[in-house]
């Protein structure tokens, strides 16, 4: 069973045009959940409020940098899963953690 880690990105058919979409988990490890929380990622960086700009990175394709659009927040069965792209460093999830904090108002 797949148990996916803060920070991790997984590519993910959510159902949208059959293509696969790049999720970076955001919610906390945890052995016993069946749902991971997700921000789907994006090269269509529009420097909203809404966007957490990430760092360019070889097993992501594309030239252009990218972002986390936080308000596209998804709630993903584990199971699907299967396919991981890579590993952001813990500062980049917090960073999203902390737009994920300040979109719901929490500090």
């Amino acid at each position: 069973m797949i148990q996916p880690k803060p920070g991790e990105v997984y590519w993910v058919d959510l159902g949208l045009k059959g293509k696969l979409r790049p999720l970076l988990v955001v919610s906390r490890e945890d052995a016993d959940a069946e749902r991971a929380l997700c921000a789907p990622l994006t090269t269509q960086v529009r420097g909203g409020d809404y966007e957490v700009k990430l760092p360019r990175v070889r097993w992501l394709p594309g030239a252009d940098e990218g972002a986390a659009n936080v308000q596209g927040l998804t709630s993903v069965e584990n199971h699907r899963l299967e396919r991981r792209a890579g590993q952001f460093e813990a500062r980049v999830t917090m960073a999203v953690r902390e737009k994920i904090a300040w979109l719901l108002e929490l500090n």
